[in-house]
């Protein structure tokens, strides 16, 4: 959805640029999103794609629509933070967390793990699943945060389609599953519904890595395929954020087209597993 909306052909590109700014700008102003640091590039694909969501001719029209229709700006944020994942993503990933990085957080009495733009929620099951199977999930607490109410709605239910089971089945066993992913779930008409006991110690909250603050010290923070929407003014804001969250010698994992190595930050952290992306606090 994000890499094939462009605008319309009969749209000025400078007065759609001019329009993005000010509906980007009235989002702010009207219901505190800050999307004015996110990839402009990607910004206009978005909102190119909404303006045929919506019937409208041009990005003024959507913002008339935005400002003055109460239900019209939550359904315009399902285009603009793109709530797409899959459970077990880039299971190398998750076999270098339950490899590496998992044996050195066994040596806490306690763990606390944050998602960050947990989207709706497959990688929170996936990280739940991972910990019960290395016997962490008892003594840990999981914060699964996104700045989209309905993404978190559908993450804390635990519902997904039936026919994306194979297809989280294969990643799980790629990224070192124990047991067979129908264990942990249940399913009927259509569906399948996670086991209530993988998010006993989630805690599902709202938050925004370009305005809001720490809210708490963790081991390991997740945040993934979220920071190359950013520009790199809020990619440094958000590893900002990270670095302060993490205890010392904390794990880092990104995406795997994201790096901490050329922001501010790049000193805080050393690669841990590189090709894996995942990076240690110094």
């Amino acid at each position: 959805m994000d890499a094939q909306a462009e605008p319309p052909v009969t749209y000025a590109a400078a007065d759609f640029d001019i329009e993005l700014r000010l509906l980007i700008e009235a989002i702010y102003l009207k219901y505190s999103y800050d999307f004015r640091n996110y990839s402009p590039a990607s910004m206009k694909r978005r909102v190119a794609h909404a303006l045929q969501q919506f019937d409208c001719q041009t990005v003024s029209q959507l913002q008339h629509r935005v400002i003055h229709d109460a239900d019209c700006f939550p359904a315009l944020l399902q285009y603009l933070t793109i709530p797409v994942s899959e459970m077990f993503r880039d299971p190398g990933y998750f076999s270098a967390l339950r490899e590496q990085v998992l044996p050195i957080l066994h040596t806490y009495p306690t763990i606390k793990v944050w998602i960050a733009g947990c989207s709706t929620g497959e990688e929170v099951y996936s990280m739940a699943i991972m910990l019960k199977e290395e016997g962490l999930l008892d003594r840990a607490i999981i914060y699964a945060t996104d700045i989209n109410p309905h993404s978190l709605q559908k993450a804390e239910a635990g519902i997904y389609p039936l026919d994306s089971m194979a297809l989280f089945e294969r990643n799980y066993d790629k990224a070192g599953g124990t047991r067979s992913l129908s264990d942990y779930c249940t399913s009927a008409y259509g569906s399948v519904l996670f086991d209530k006991s993988l998010r006993r110690n989630v805690i599902f909250a709202d938050h925004s890595l370009a305005t809001d603050s720490v809210f708490s010290e963790v081991q390991l923070i997740s945040c993934r395929n979220v920071l190359i929407y950013f520009n790199r003014e809020l990619q440094n804001r958000a590893f900002e954020l990270f670095h302060q969250s993490l205890v010392h010698r904390g794990f880092l994992g990104l995406g795997s087209k994201e790096t901490v190595q050329f922001s501010e930050f790049a000193g805080e952290f050393e690669s841990f597993a590189k090709t894996e992306r995942v990076f240690r606090k110094v």
